[in-house]
């Protein structure tokens, strides 16, 4: 199963070596190692087995990496674009000994990035069909799969819009969703009244922002079309449930949902916490790897607000970190406040086969 990394904060800047490397459990040493506190024990004989520790870390992500950080390096050349924008890297090779982006790591600081790791679920390993998924100002990654998808991807097609549905490079489950959940937001904000003015087209739609409630509903409306779809298609008794760990930002906002349509399996892991960054951020007195640093040019009392979101802790603290639970949904506005909803799913949407765990 896939996993992913992201960091938001209004103000403070990460140093992506610092959120991403560094770290005793950063992203690139999830493609062979998982820590799950909080979901599983990890203490062999007490209350997990050895076995099962190494069934969870057979669980490898090999099959490719990307990342998005947030610049605001655009506005200052094109006097039509505000605020910062997204740059991408993708590779088809895991990020451990991936030269580019050790260098790109250590020399870039951004306030919001998303970083994936691939675990292809039967799409092609290749550089396209890797997370994240960008569409204007707007980044999109999942953890999970949506079942059966060869079966409902014709049907998904008519209720995406046309320019999100040129802007779909690969071939991944993931994207179409990606797809989806713009096509859902800008529809739904450019019916609204207020603040929002008519965009001139579904492109400069992908320009604007929305609120973390906008972004929430577009998703969770997604949702609701690709399980509707599976039960037109394949018949309500035949549907398999869906994992649908997804994390979406315009680099000021994010919103992020755990979440799995069963009535009992868990969706895969997924945490956050709104404090390890001074830990993950080395002009702090704390370094990454927890030593006293004598050189800190900042005090740990003067962090900005920031939100880190992930499907493992990065840090071996778990009191750092918090759980979200099944089917939930995190979400940040543009000055770093978080609040968590529940997302009542209805029992008509519940799949009842039993498909197995999920980590």
């Amino acid at each position: 199963m896939c996993r992913w990394f992201s960091y938001i904060s209004p103000t403070e800047e990460c140093l992506l070596e610092d959120v991403l490397i560094t770290p005793k459990h950063g992203l690139a040493k999830q493609v062979h190692d998982h820590y799950l506190p909080k979901l599983f024990s990890h203490t062999p004989g007490e209350e997990t087995t050895s076995e099962e520790i190494t069934l969870r870390n057979r669980l490898f992500n090999v099959d490719g990496f990307g990342m998005a950080w947030y610049t605001p390096t655009r506005s200052d050349f094109v006097t039509t674009t505000s605020g910062t924008r997204p740059v991408m890297y993708k590779h088809s090779q895991p990020p451990t000994n991936d030269a580019n982006f050790h260098s790109i790591c250590a020399n870039t600081s951004t306030t919001a990035v998303f970083a994936h790791i691939r675990a292809a679920t039967g799409t092609s390993v290749t550089t396209i069909n890797n997370h994240p998924f960008t569409f204007g100002r707007h980044t999109i990654m999942h953890n999970g799969l949506i079942s059966d998808f060869a079966d409902i991807r014709r049907a998904m097609l008519p209720l995406i819009e046309k320019s999100a549905y040129e802007n779909i490079h690969g071939t991944t489950d993931s994207e179409h969703l990606a797809a989806l959940y713009m096509t859902n937001l800008t529809k739904n904000a450019n019916k609204s009244v207020g603040g929002h003015g008519a965009p001139n087209s579904d492109i400069e739609s992908w320009e604007r922002t929305y609120t973390p409630r906008e972004m929430c509903d577009a998703l969770v409306s997604a949702f609701y079309s690709v399980i509707e779809l599976q039960q037109k298609t394949l018949g309500a008794a035949n549907v398999k449930a869906c994992s649908l760990n997804v994390c979406c930002t315009d680099g000021n906002q994010l919103l992020a949902v755990r979440l799995r349509n069963h009535p009992l399996e868990q969706p895969p892991s997924l945490y956050y916490s709104t404090k390890a960054g001074i830990t993950l951020n080395r002009k702090y007195p704390d370094t990454p790897g927890g030593e006293h640093n004598p050189n800190a040019s900042k005090k740990a009392a003067e962090h900005g607000k920031h939100v880190i979101v992930a499907s493992e802790p990065t840090t071996y603290n778990a009191g750092e970190w918090a759980v979200i639970e099944k089917n939930h949904a995190l979400l940040v506005d543009d000055k770093g406040n978080v609040s968590i909803e529940k997302i009542d799913l209805p029992d008509s949407l519940m799949a009842q086969a039993a498909t197995g765990k999920h980590f």
